[in-house]
């Protein structure tokens, strides 16, 4: 990834920086009038709590933002919360979130970072500290608990927007969920944070890790808030649940495929958070400005050779219903099925469908074709592997796979 290190590039998609420098409330001003007031590199602070297993686009905006600041000579700081996703994080959340284990937090935090290879700079030294939160967090006894507890009350954690919704509501809220903002914020006191990277809906956290900071005889740090990415759907903000999202384990096709329908409304956003192009020469056309995030952006996590044969191969099937040299499509294999099987269930087991009956349901609505072919019969089955192998399976006009 090859960026400018300036601080006007810094500043790029900035939605908030507090606390504002006298000077300037414009984030765009702003950060270089941080830049200034430090005469050594920034520890930039980022936290992710691995609570499932897969990144998304929105996910990566303030990852971004981090290997800019890296880029910049800065020290990126990446806490794993596997201390705090054991509860998780409120925000945004009208009811508790489950409580996972150690096991299940370990084998997400893995995955995460994985992810997060084509993004940051894990090779140079001196830009990238990856810190677990347990590592203080889980030596925390009770006094100490207990100090951070009197360091807010409870009106000021009502006031906190999830947990006021949920207060009026009269949905319950438990004290361990009052515990997370207070734990976030620690995680900056003990890594010396001098700027946090978030989403402009942690605003609240981030600002307790500054009191926080303030109270413990630190240095508070800066809050850098960034947009929330609006999803595929150009409504809702991008989310797995509303299979709205593209992942970053996507194959090059799928999210070619995706990217490439972004909504008009949506381009100038997607194009200054995920993609370094400069806005002012992007193509008049919406098409072509589709077709170029959707390749910019899968050349930052496939390679691309691998975004080039992803356009040629949604060419091939989306615009000319031409299947038969479509190379790149993702595979499944029939190797584990059991014969006879119904369609609905391989549209299920593949992935193209969250379940069977979600299957049967999208081959109701005419939206399965088998080759091209538009399937009709919602029992359709076959007897042998035989009679699939080698035919794309096809759900709405994005999700493909090629049986094998």
């Amino acid at each position: 990834m090859t960026v400018s290190p300036s601080p006007d590039w810094l500043a790029r998609g900035t939605s908030d920086l507090f606390p504002h420098q006298p000077e300037s409330k414009d984030p765009s001003e702003n950060l270089p009038l941080l830049l200034k007031t430090i005469d050594r590199p920034l520890r930039v602070k980022l936290g992710i709590d691995p609570t499932g297993s897969d990144i998304h686009l929105g996910h990566s905006i303030p990852f971004r933002k981090l290997r800019a600041f890296q880029d910049a000579g800065h020290t990126a700081v990446v806490i794993i919360g596997d201390f705090t996703a054991r509860i998780g994080d409120p925000t945004g959340k009208s009811e508790v979130r489950k409580q996972l284990t150690v096991e299940e937090v370990r084998a997400n935090a893995g995955n995460y970072l994985d992810q997060l290879r084509p993004i940051l700079d894990f090779d140079t030294p001196g830009r990238l500290e990856i810190r677990y939160n347990s590592e203080w967090l889980g030596e925390l006894d009770l006094a100490k608990i207990l100090e951070l507890l009197s360091t807010m009350t409870v009106g000021q954690m009502l006031a906190k927007e999830g947990f006021s919704e949920r207060y009026e509501k009269e949905t319950p809220i438990f004290l361990h969920e009052f515990l997370y903002p207070l734990m976030q914020g620690y995680d900056s006191v003990a890594i010396d944070a001098d700027v946090e990277l978030g989403g402009t809906d942690q605003k609240f956290n981030i600002a307790v890790g500054r009191d926080l900071q303030r109270y413990f005889g630190k240095k508070p740090q800066f809050g850098l808030l960034l947009p929330i990415l609006i999803g595929t759907d150009g409504t809702q903000k991008m989310s797995k649940s509303l299979n709205n999202y593209v992942g970053l384990r996507e194959s090059a096709l799928a999210m070619y495929s995706k990217l490439e329908k972004t909504p008009d409304s949506l381009l100038k956003d997607y194009f200054e958070l995920l993609t370094n192009l400069p806005l002012n020469e992007l193509p008049e056309n919406p098409r072509e400005c589709q077709k170029q995030l959707a390749l910019e952006v899968v050349s930052q996590f496939h390679g691309q050779e691998e975004a080039g044969k992803a356009r040629k191969t949604a060419e091939e099937i989306v615009l000319k219903g031409n299947t038969a040299s479509a190379e790149s499509v993702p595979e499944f294999s029939l190797a584990g099925v059991t014969f006879p099987v119904k369609l609905f269930y391989l549209l299920g087991a593949s992935g193209l469908c969250k379940s069977s009956g979600e299957g049967r349901r999208q081959i109701q609505g005419g939206a399965v074709r088998l080759d091209s072919e538009k399937v009709t019969e919602v029992d359709l089955a076959f007897e042998s592997a035989d009679a699939l192998s080698g035919k794309i399976l096809q759900v709405g006009k994005n999700k493909f796979v090629r049986l094998v």
